[in-house]
């Protein structure tokens, strides 16, 4: 017979034990939150005293399961073995969407095509988890790296995303180690965790961006916010079937096209044109 206890306590004390006991049962994270709130709820109604304070704290836990997840999510070593290790993908095999994306950046940047569309799928599919546009994602890389997996900056920062390997070593636990930062898919999933972080604690992702180059305490971030937006709007022109020239300046408008229907060439400014408008305002555009 399952006795009730008589104290917030004892109440966490007998949830913990449960959901210990039952981890090995249900493998499943969201399973076995979904049993310990249940289980939570149902030794409350025994002591109305201690339920709202009980309940804040279960509220409080569950707006950070989403973070939890994802971060559990990214940084789950998934590399194959042996032979499969390289990265890199014939771009003929990927989705059109992405497959134009990564023969952009390839003339653009001047990488290889195959190891881009590796990179680029790995975007795609990270954005699932993190809930982060893919075409940011790439933009952060494009704008930190170039595209350089080897690339390393004067703080210290390294790889495609340049992660400050010192100050997130744990992260490459399950890669096998901070010299995972120069592998590619292990610097992405990294990067793409600590932007996760950097957002979720700014509450935007004009923010976010502004924590992750560490300027969120200064009005001034060198331009990387606009650099990485302006990236992201082209890209996000490129995925939707659009020719765009690399080099091209977009001003605040044009970056509202963001739909098949929409006419960008009438609304872009080409290089070099005087006084650009500079796109401060991407964020609330949702780009």
């Amino acid at each position: 017979m399952l006795v009730f206890p008589n104290s917030l306590k004892q109440v966490t004390t007998l949830v913990a034990t449960i959901a210990n006991g039952l981890f090995g049962i249900l493998h499943n994270g969201f399973a076995l939150l979904g049993v310990v709130v249940v289980l939570s709820i149902a030794l409350l109604t025994a002591r109305p005293d201690v339920r709202q304070t009980a309940q804040d704290q279960i509220v409080q836990w569950l707006a950070q399961s989403h973070l939890i997840s994802a971060q559990s999510d990214l940084l789950a070593p998934s590399r194959p073995e042996g032979s499969e290790l390289a990265t890199a993908t014939d771009p003929e095999e990927l989705p059109k969407q992405q497959a134009a994306v990564a023969q952009w950046l390839s003339k653009k940047y001047r990488v290889a095509p195959e190891p881009i569309s590796a990179l680029v799928n790995e975007a795609y599919q990270l954005s699932a988890k993190a809930k982060i546009e893919p075409t940011l994602i790439l933009a952060v890389m494009a704008i930190e790296s170039g595209f350089n997996p080897f690339a390393q900056s004067q703080m210290g920062a390294q790889g495609l995303m340049q992660v400050l390997t010192k100050v997130h070593s744990e992260k490459y636990d399950n890669f096998g180690g901070t010299l995972a930062a120069f592998d590619p898919v292990s610097n992405v999933r990294v990067g793409v965790t600590v932007l996760l972080e950097c957002i979720t604690k700014a509450g935007s992702i004009e923010g976010g961006l502004r924590y992750y180059v560490g300027a969120a305490n200064s009005t001034d971030d060198g331009g990387y916010t606009d650099k990485v937006l302006t990236e992201q709007a082209r890209l996000k022109l490129v995925a939707q079937g659009k020719r765009v020239d690399p080099q091209m300046v977009i001003s605040q408008q044009a970056s509202a096209l963001t739909s098949d229907s929409a006419k960008p060439l009438a609304m872009m400014l080409p290089a070099g044109n005087p006084a650009p408008v500079r796109p401060t305002h991407l964020l609330a555009l949702g780009l």
